[in-house]
């Protein structure tokens, strides 16, 4: 499990956006997971540590209500026409890293999840759909949105500090 653990701490973080609760976050579910450890019977044991950090994150916001966990399907946010924001524009701002620190932190929890599992932890579409619960077409599609408001939302920063 240890060797999971940055990966744990990172999908907690960004779910919970405070260090303070992704580690009491990470700490739990790694109790969880090694009370469980007699039952794991799977072959990808960072996406069960993953799925046991997710669970315990999500439990956590539930409790304290902290955010929305799901978006509804807005075309005018979801389909908009604004100017689009290529990844090389954002790196040649000195403070593009914080821009997209700040823009992750507006997305709703499912679409900061689904972009840290695939673009920070180079999980496949597999291994995101077994950790999220989701069918994988569902997380390509998931991914698609998250990445078109992620886009959206750097545009909107970018203009506004023009």
């Amino acid at each position: 499990m240890l060797p999971h653990l940055d990966a744990s701490h990172n999908l907690a973080k960004w779910l919970l956006r405070n260090e303070q609760d992704a580690q009491d976050v990470v700490q739990e579910a790694f109790l969880r997971a090694f009370k469980s450890f007699g039952g794991f019977h799977g072959s990808n044991g960072r996406a069960w540590l993953l799925t046991i950090v997710r669970n315990t994150s999500y439990t956590l916001l539930k409790k304290n209500r902290v955010a929305d966990l799901t978006t509804p399907f807005d075309e005018e946010i979801h389909l908009s026409d604004e100017e689009s924001v290529n990844a090389a524009t954002i790196l040649e701002r000195s403070e593009g890293a914080e821009l997209i620190r700040e823009a992750m932190d507006e997305l709703p929890a499912e679409f900061r999840e689904i972009l840290t599992l695939r673009h920070q932890e180079d999980l496949s579409y597999k291994e995101i759909a077994d950790i999220v619960q989701i069918p994988p077409g569902t997380v390509m599609s998931r991914l698609s949105r998250a990445r078109g408001t992620l886009r959206k939302n750097l545009g909107a920063r970018i203009n506004r500090e023009r």
